[in-house]
């Protein structure tokens, strides 16, 4: 049923965020929202990072939940430093002068921008710590990396059309290129999870990060166009998988 489709969507996107919702926050007034958060299994690692670790955000931002979930999933302890978009710090000017946007992980006074690359960052600086987030094979690896170029590369551009799409017409024009899309991902995910329930297998892996941020705003989508994206017909594994 749709509420079936729906509620499984739900419960992947609430499993993906639950790793930001079990944290220690405190704020601090300045031209930043700062918080320190610490989940709480990082005592092993609070010690040696405690300070020097900071990301520069947006908290509805797809983009920057993915580096959050990262490094939660690792346990490191990090402040927050939520950007004002409309009126964008001079850290983040300094921090990434190319694109001047959000997220940047600085840690030890060094930038790192993009969220993909954020992540992987995280994932082979914190090896000692959480699960590894890409795969230890070489070719799983890659593989790995192309599904997630392949999201923001060609289906999040398709899937924002569909999302600002109006009028009967143009939301059916723009829905059949993001099943296309998704039918794709179905496939990747029969090779990539081997029958577990995430992309990187028992855990959730770094495909897993790049599509499952997208989860609440294709529910938004849904409620807006009046369309079901994680269609158990056509995409069967993909709305199983959702189902956590």
């Amino acid at each position: 049923s749709t509420n079936g489709q729906t509620n499984k969507v739900l419960s992947f996107f609430n499993f993906l965020i639950h790793t930001l919702l079990t944290s220690k926050s405190t704020l601090h007034s300045s031209h930043h929202s700062l918080s320190t958060i610490c989940v709480s299994n990082s005592a092993l690692i609070m010690a040696e990072n405690e300070n020097d670790v900071k990301l520069l955000g947006s908290w509805p931002s797809t983009f920057v939940m993915r580096p959050r979930i990262a490094l939660n999933v690792k346990s490191v302890c990090y402040d927050f430093l939520e950007e004002q978009l409309s009126s964008k710090s001079d850290l983040l000017l300094k921090s990434n002068p190319v694109y001047k946007k959000i997220p940047v992980l600085i840690h030890d006074g060094k930038s790192i921008c993009e969220s993909l690359n954020i992540v992987q960052y995280i994932d082979e600086k914190w090896t000692n710590s959480g699960p590894s987030i890409l795969p230890l094979d070489p070719y799983d690896r890659a593989i790995a990396r192309f599904w997630a170029c392949y999201i923001d590369d060609k289906w999040f551009p398709i899937f924002r059309s569909l999302a600002v799409a109006q009028g009967e017409d143009a939301i059916k024009a723009a829905l059949e290129p993001v099943f296309d899309g998704l039918v794709l991902l179905e496939d990747a995910f029969k090779n990539c999870s081997k029958g577990k329930k995430f992309f990187g297998g028992d855990k959730i892996g770094y495909v897993d990060i790049a599509l499952g941020c997208f989860l609440g705003w294709m529910r938004v989508t849904k409620k807006m166009n009046n369309v079901t994206l994680l269609d158990e017909a056509k995409i069967p594994v993909v709305s199983v998988g959702c189902g956590v």
